[in-house]
């Protein structure tokens, strides 16, 4: 059985058996599909679970948020041991991470050009990350976006890319001659990857397969281990607030990165485009009569 037949299973235990709520029991549902949204059909696995807790952390969830979500997904398993469905319990060792920020740090340029430069050329692996990292910076892109992308989304010739975001919206979004670079070279590679079950997916596993939002995460750790930066301050969400800032402190209005970021609401955009301290100060010196 697989993982989601067995939370329709668990679902019915806590509506029919313990006789919860109907709102509570709603809650669980809405958790639950959160994680095999993320999941995705992999095998789950405490290193897998990690990795959705800690992109909850970078995202911004409330620490309640998350450790709520941990209990649905605690429970779940469980449940799949004690019913037989499932052979251990991989949320044993798993803890969610304390949020210290609502919002991760903004990497600087020279980190992020660390990170672009980090992949391994001489592989078709490394030129696969190398596209990956190269398109989330260039584009702000979400993690799930990435993941979904399609052959015919890309327009490499004009340089922009469609996007589906959140609730199947779409958006057009630029790319720059870095990312259409990388691209370009990993599009050849890709038709060793291709095998007869692939889609048309724009990044595919060494199968053939979808590229997986774990193995995005994997990349960009890689990434951050060769660079020499602490991998607990990269993520790919990461990517997404670095690209925001850098566009904003380089005179970017709001509504465009508002755009490009696909955020329905612009008080979320500023959030994600807080300037920095020294940015700050720089345009003060320059802007105000009296700073000199």
């Amino acid at each position: 059985m697989d993982l989601t037949a067995i939370a329709e299973e668990f679902l019915a235990h806590l509506a029919i058996e313990r006789g919860l709520s109907v709102n509570t029991t709603d809650a669980y549902r809405r958790d639950i599909d959160h994680y095999l949204e993320f999941v995705n059909g992999a095998p789950p696995t405490t290193d897998l679970i990690d990795t959705y807790l800690e992109e909850l952390h970078f995202q911004g969830y409330a620490g309640s948020s998350t450790s709520r979500k941990l209990a649905a997904i605690r429970g779940l398993h469980r449940f799949a041991v004690t019913e037989d469905l499932g052979d251990r319990d991989p949320t044993v060792m798993a803890e969610a991470p304390k949020r210290t920020h609502s919002l991760p740090k903004a990497l600087t340029v020279e980190e992020i050009l660390a990170l672009l430069d980090a992949p391994d050329l001489t592989t078709v692996v490394g030129r696969r990350a190398k596209a990956i990292l190269e398109f989330m910076y260039a584009t702000g892109t979400r993690v799930s976006e990435v993941v979904a992308l399609s052959l015919h989304d890309l327009d490499l010739e004009g340089a922009s890319v469609i996007v589906t975001g959140k609730g199947d919206k779409q958006r057009a979004v630029p790319m720059g001659s870095h990312s259409v670079a990388a691209l370009t070279v990993w599009l050849q590679d890709r038709l060793a990857y291709r095998t007869d079950r692939s889609d048309n997916a724009v990044f595919l596993n060494q199968r053939g397969g979808r590229l997986s939002r774990q193995s995005m995460w994997n990349i960009v750790r890689e990434a951050a281990k060769t660079a020499g930066i602490a991998q607990e301050l990269v993520s790919p969400h990461v990517f997404r607030h670095s690209a925001a800032t850098h566009m904003t402190e380089a005179g970017a209005d709001l509504r465009t990165v508002q755009e490009i970021l696909g955020h329905a609401n612009i008080s979320t955009t500023q959030m994600y485009t807080k300037v920095t301290p020294r940015h700050l100060l720089e345009i003060y010196v320059e802007a105000h009569p009296r700073s000199r």
